[in-house]
Order: C-alpha cells, then structure tokens, then sequence
C-alpha cells in the first residue's frame, strides 16, 4: 500500500462552496476512530487550508480518484441529498481477476454489514432487487485480468468491490473480497528474470479501484459538473506492461 502524504493531495476543482481533490490510495478519507495517529485527507484540509471543510461522500482508504468535499453547510447537505439518492453518478476504473460474464451488464444485489467479519460486506441473506445496483463494462480484455469501469447506483460501503467479486471478478490486491494478491510482472511476463536475494515489487498492490469522474449539480448554480481525476502511476504501469505481455488477442471497445 501507498504511504500516506503528510500534505494536500492534487485539487481538481475549486469555487466558493466546493473543493475536490484527487485522493492517493492509502490515505483515509476520515479520522480512524480506532487509531487516530493515522493521516486523513479531513484532516490534512483542516491543517493546511481551512476548518468547516468536510466531504460529502468516501472513497475506501485503498481506492484513488475524486474526492468531493463542500465549504458550506448549505452545499454540503445538498451534496449529501444526491449521493444518497444516486443523482451523483460516480465512474470507477477496476484492474480485475477474470472476464465479465457479459461485456456489458447490471449487477443488483442489495448488500449488508457482516457480522461475522466487522468492517466488511456481504450480499445480503434474502434476495431484494432493491437500488442497489451497479452497472459495469469491459474496457479490455487480458490473459487473466480485465479492465471495467463500474457506475454504483446505491451509497453502500464497498458496493462495487463486493459486485465484482458477486460475478467472479474480484477486484486485484483487495484482500476483503478476493486473494489479496497484487500484480506481479513476474505472473505475466513468461521470460521475467529474478533478482537474487531481492523480493519481487508489484505493478500494483493495493485495491486496484479507481474513481476517474463524478458527476454531479452544483448546489448553488444548478449546473452540471463533471470532475476527472487522472490514472494514478501504479494503475497506469499495470495496464502498460498488462498491454505488453497479456494481451488477451481481442479487446473490447469501449
């Protein structure tokens, strides 16, 4: 996993009641209740910029990309109101184990804390169609691996991790859902020469999960915003060498 920076992540977008920034993997979106010596991206704004900023959604500590926080309460509760009813549609990139079972699908399985397992998700027992949904799409096909991109309808934690895993694609590296093993070039590169006495880095070892866009109304003017984050370094090297050594023989257009 990444190491947390010790100061503000890249902004994004920035007027009078709203702040987004492009959030690295392994910084907390909010103080750990738990361990508070921990960095958090709250906190980081509360240092560095101002107090009374705070964010209107979360990214899971692993995940990168946008981020969106308000300056006002005003904004904030109306930012609020549309994640809580889906009318700000977030777009994610994920690095995956396996193909889709179709290219283009909606997956809908309402999802509930495990009470065996704290901290995590699971399906939920009965089968409700519910708005819990998230509709994906194959970028490209690997050898083993795909790229999608995901659009979550619903405000569940994990939602689009515990879908992939749903359909038999785990997300990569996530060690909730899937076998917690990142991406080595040694797994995909047949002639890949060891280094003695030097463990072997992976292209990528954190959840391989990354929020590109969102898309949302502007709580005061009413516009439609659309905020983009671009492809952090580590999910760029996957893809690149994934291109190079694991090409699947046909890709899927996007």
């Amino acid at each position: 996993m990444a190491k947390p920076p010790s100061c503000l992540p890249p902004i994004l977008f920035e007027d009078e009641c709203l702040i987004a920034f492009d959030k690295p993997s392994g910084l907390l979106t909010e103080p750990d209740r738990w361990n508070k010596a921990r960095s958090d991206l709250i906190g980081l704004i509360h240092q560095h910029l101002a107090p009374g900023i705070y964010n209107a959604h979360r990214l899971d500590t692993e995940t990168s990309g946008v981020l969106l926080c308000a300056k006002t309460k005003v904004a904030l509760t109306a930012l609020e109101r549309q994640f809580a009813t889906s009318r700000a549609k977030a777009h994610y990139l994920a690095l995956v184990l396996g193909t889709l079972p179709e290219p283009d699908m909606v997956i809908r399985r309402e999802l509930e804390k495990d009470r065996d397992q704290p901290g995590r998700m699971r399906l939920a027992a009965a089968y409700r169609r519910g708005a819990c949904k998230t509709r994906v799409h194959t970028i490209e096909a690997f050898r083993v691996h795909s790229l999608l991109e995901a659009w979550p309808s619903g405000d569940k934690t994990h939602q689009v991790r515990v879908h992939l895993a749903h359909v038999g694609c785990p997300v990569v590296a996530d060690a909730f859902y899937g076998n917690g093993s990142g991406l080595y070039l040694s797994e995909i590169k047949s002639d890949y020469k060891f280094k003695p006495n030097e463990p072997e880095r992976p292209l990528i070892g954190r959840v391989a999960l990354h929020a590109e866009s969102l898309t949302f109304t502007h709580p005061v003017t009413q516009a439609e915003i659309t905020i983009t984050a671009p492809w952090p370094k580590d999910f760029s090297i996957a893809i690149k060498y994934l291109k190079r050594f694991a090409p699947s023989g046909g890709n899927s257009a996007k």
